[in-house]
Parts: structure tokens; C-alpha cells; sequence
């Protein structure tokens, strides 16, 4: 008799159990998510109530899995959440927001 046929459950990388939330470092000014024991790390400059994203890092390991979105979107999320407007001076950043024009609004112009 042939075996059961088992099915994987596609997992999004904004479900994954190993990933943690994104957190304001604001002390080194930077945006942080940790993720399977990995840095992923968001550099700003702060200037009274606009964010200059400078830097984005992502691990080798972690290419390629959205953690870099995943890190901006929330990073985002919270700059809206306090009222704040972003200067994306970092390339994926920048990209990242002309991708997702429902975060266009946050563009200090």
C-alpha cells in the first residue's frame, strides 16, 4: 500500500514562530529584528519628528526570505503609529516604499 501523501503548510515569513518583533533600538538608533538567532538591523537618523533611514543590513543567512521587509514594514508601521514622516536615504528603503505606495504618505516631501 502506498504511503500518505502529507501536504506542507506554506509558511509566510510574517508568521514565522522563530522570528521576533521589530524593536527601536532608539539609543543606537537603528530598527532591529531578530530572527533565527540572526540580526537584521535598520540605521536612522532622528531630527525632531522625521526618520532619515541611512543603512539597511540583512545576514547572508537570511537573504531572500523577506526579512528585509518585514523589517522596514514594521519599522514603518511604527513611525506612522507616532505621528512621525521618513527620508528613505537608504536605496532599499527607498525601493521598498515606491514598491508600497499605501506607505508613500510617510515621505517627508
Amino acid at each position: 500500500m502506498p504511503a500518505a501523501r502529507t501536504r506542507e503548510k506554506l509558511v509566510l515569513p510574517h508568521q514565522w514562530p522563530f522570528m521576533s518583533d521589530i524593536v527601536n533600538d532608539r539609543a543606537h538608533h537603528r530598527f532591529e529584528l531578530i530572527v533565527d538567532g540572526h540580526l537584521a538591523i535598520s540605521y536612522y537618523k532622528l531630527e525632531g519628528n522625521v526618520v532619515s533611514f541611512i543603512h539597511t543590513e540583512v545576514p547572508p543567512e537570511l537573504g531572500g526570505k523577506g526579512v528585509g521587509t518585514r523589517l522596514v514594514r514594521g519599522a514603518l508601521d511604527q513611525i506612522r503609529a507616532e505621528g512621525m514622516k521618513v527620508i528613505p536615504v537608504c536605496p532599499f528603503v527607498k525601493a521598498w516604499i515606491a514598491d508600497h505606495p499605501e506607505y508613500k504618505d510617510l515621505v517627508k516631501t
